[in-house]
């Protein structure tokens, strides 16, 4: 069972600490602040353990989300539906979605310390740059699951990007693969996977790549495979992506597949 399974099934309760603790306690409905209650010495977590920086992703995930879809001053229907989506995608039991609810709903509120969880967010992560890259990611999808990115919204990735030490080019780099990579999908969705992909949809596919037409045939087998690599799910779970949310990662590693043999079909034309 993993670690938010435990938590959530009653079996233990535990203490994190921090601003994340009290979001994921409130969420969950179990007491943190009085230590740790009937805790097998064996499974205690520290900083920088899976378990724990498990338990820190989701937390700011769910919590970050709602944060952004409130950010406007109102939550919409489809930022509402992304959050669902997301949870829809990880099969989560009853009582792991009533606490990604939660958190959802904790992110809401007017004073949730959004520079607090970051910075706890960030400690947790303990320089694992593929899982924080991933979590800027999802902020992005919610940032844009109205179909608009608005200042207010805007300003809280520059927010998160700051706190976690994310460039600005990098920012502007993982945005345009997102939105190259919506494209494209969407494309892949409506249309049959024989029919020779479009000059638009052919610039989406090597822009998910982080390429141009210009790279040659080395260059996209190598942005390909790094791709392939940086996004594998069993490593990011080992980095400590809770194993809930191994979904989202095969479904990125899909897509970048996909661009990649959308590529090779176009040049081997």
């Amino acid at each position: 069972m993993s670690w938010l399974g435990k938590v959530v099934g009653g079996a233990f309760g535990f203490m994190m600490g921090g601003p994340l603790g009290a979001i994921l306690g409130a969420s969950v409905g179990h007491q943190f602040d009085n230590g740790v209650e009937g805790l097998d010495e064996r499974e205690s977590f520290n900083p920088g353990d899976q378990h724990r920086v498990q338990m820190a992703f989701f937390t700011a995930t769910f919590a970050v989300m709602g944060h952004i879809a409130k950010a406007d001053g109102r939550v919409s229907q489809a930022e509402i539906n992304l959050a669902r989506q997301v949870m829809d995608e990880l099969g989560l039991t009853d009582n792991m979605r009533e606490t990604a609810i939660n958190l959802f709903q904790e992110g809401k509120k007017a004073d949730f310390p959004i520079h607090d969880v970051l910075a706890q967010f960030r400690k947790e992560c303990h320089r694992r740059t593929h899982l924080i890259r991933m979590f800027l990611e999802i902020q992005i999808q919610a940032a844009y699951a109205d179909g608009t990115l608005d200042s207010a919204e805007e300003l809280i990735l520059q927010t998160i990007c700051g706190q976690l030490s994310i460039s600005r080019f990098e920012y502007e780099r993982i945005k345009i693969q997102f939105q190259a990579q919506q494209r494209f999908h969407q494309y892949q969705r409506q249309h049959s996977v024989n029919r020779p992909s479009p000059s638009h949809v052919l610039d989406d596919a090597y822009a998910v790549l982080g390429l141009d037409k210009t790279a040659s045939d080395a260059e996209v087998k190598k942005a390909y495979r790094r791709l392939i690599s940086q996004n594998h799910p069993d490593k990011l779970v080992a980095k400590g992506l809770p194993e809930e949310m191994m979904t989202l990662a095969k479904e990125k590693t899909q897509k970048i597949r996909k661009a990649y043999e959308t590529i090779k079909a176009a040049r081997e034309r």
